[in-house]
């Protein structure tokens, strides 16, 4: 039985938009999620968004334009915080580590491994929930992110491709091995050694032939984006999928940054992209 509790309902771009609460058995806190459902009665095909770093639930349902979106392809979408939350759980005051910036990982290092089970709360306990609760279909999910959001998009669908039909990503990043973002938090979360960090590297699962069930992965990155040549490396997934033989489409946005301005342009295309396989 499920066990969300709905905080607010919006009626917006002819769906319902509700913030949901519910208590995780992976992170061991109440966390929070934004669901929207077209109109009807469903079972509908869903998106699972993935946000990045300092980002709630909040930010995608707020910034990126998608509802309209997504009531034209009649695709539900639901937008889970991006870590544990409260009092008692680990923080940092880095904007790149703790609160707001749980990598969608199971931390195995203190003070962080209490609470910090992103990539098990999303493959279970979020899915779970939301399956539970809502008029869903979960034989026709996908899972799309940014930045952080990104990596944990790509890493979690190439991991669990009977979860997830379809993926694609915004600015992620693609491999946390080689950036220093990754660096940071896979040490941090993870511990010093390196190779516990291959799982949870989209670069390195796609050399390694993880998620071949994927007939495409998109990608969209803009070329203004501050982070793009320290943090983020589009390159090194192309490089590997080139070898891999697999079909991996970057494709890059002159003038375009960071921002959830770049997302709002392009978020129509991934929804359609998405509609296309669920």
């Amino acid at each position: 039985m499920s066990n969300v509790e709905t905080l607010a309902t919006h009626r917006t771009q002819g769906g319902t938009l509700r913030y949901c609460r519910h208590d995780s058995a992976s992170t061991g806190t109440p966390m929070k999620f934004t669901m929207w459902t077209p109109d009807g009665e469903g079972p509908f095909p869903y998106l699972v968004w993935l946000s990045g770093l300092t980002c709630t639930e909040d930010n995608f349902t707020t910034k990126s334009g998608v509802y309209a979106h997504a009531a034209r392809h009649g695709v539900a979408i639901v937008a889970p915080d991006t870590s544990p939350r409260g009092e008692g759980v680990a923080d940092d005051p880095a904007y790149d580590l703790g609160q707001g910036a749980g990598f969608y990982v199971d931390a195995t290092q203190a003070p962080w491994a209490p609470h910090f089970k992103m990539y098990s709360y999303v493959t279970q306990d979020l899915l779970e929930a939301v399956d539970g609760a809502f008029p869903l279909d979960p034989a026709r999910r996908g899972i799309f992110g940014h930045s952080m959001g990104g990596h944990g998009a790509l890493t979690i669908a190439l991991r669990n491709p009977e979860l997830f039909k379809s993926v694609s990503a915004f600015s992620p990043i693609v491999s946390p091995l080689n950036c220093p973002w990754g660096e940071k938090a896979m040490t941090a979360y993870l511990g010093p050694a390196r190779a516990a960090w291959w799982a949870h590297d989209a670069t390195a699962l796609i050399e390694d032939g993880a998620g071949a069930a994927f007939d495409e992965i998109l990608i969209d990155q803009g070329l203004a984006d501050s982070f793009l040549e320290n943090q983020l490396k589009p390159q090194l997934i192309e490089a590997a999928a080139a070898k891999a033989g697999r079909r991996v489409t970057v494709r890059r946005q002159d003038g375009y940054d960071h921002s959830y301005f770049f997302i709002a342009t392009f978020i129509g295309e991934h929804m359609a992209w998405h509609a296309e396989r669920l």
